[in-house]
């Protein structure tokens, strides 16, 4: 199988490491089929076949990260069904994370769309989409 253009993996530095684990383990190992890949004592890393994502902590918290500056703005991951989508946002509001556009759920992403959008702990959007 040709890897070519393939994501590896995505590394993001954090400001608060135990809080970035909570709320990155829920979704991408409870919900997306992630496993964890590495850890130690400033990171640790999350894989599904040949990608994995990496969260390390920051000693340069200041200024604080601002989706709307340049740089990232979110990170987009697709689950199979409506219904999955429906229960990652009952198990993130359950723990009490920021749902973004919560008033145009499902279709804050056009009517085409079924998404959800939420802040990880640094305010990075993340959006799970369906592909039904």
């Amino acid at each position: 199988m040709n890897h070519t253009g393939i994501i590896s993996h995505i590394e993001i530095y954090v400001s608060n490491l135990e809080r970035t684990r909570l709320f990155w383990e829920r979704l991408l190992v409870q919900d997306l089929g992630y496993k964890v890949y590495q850890e130690w004592r400033s990171g640790v890393s999350y894989i599904l076949d040949k990608t994995y994502i990496v969260f390390v902590q920051s000693s340069k918290v200041d200024p604080k990260y601002d989706r709307t500056k340049t740089g990232l703005n979110h990170l987009a991951f697709m689950v199979t069904t409506n219904k999955q989508v429906d229960e990652i946002r009952s198990q993130l509001l359950a723990a009490k994370y920021t749902e973004l556009y919560a008033d145009r759920y499902p279709h804050a992403g056009g009517s085409d769309s079924y998404a959800l959008y939420f802040e990880d702990p640094d305010r990075i959007k993340v959006e799970v989409v369906s592909d039904e």
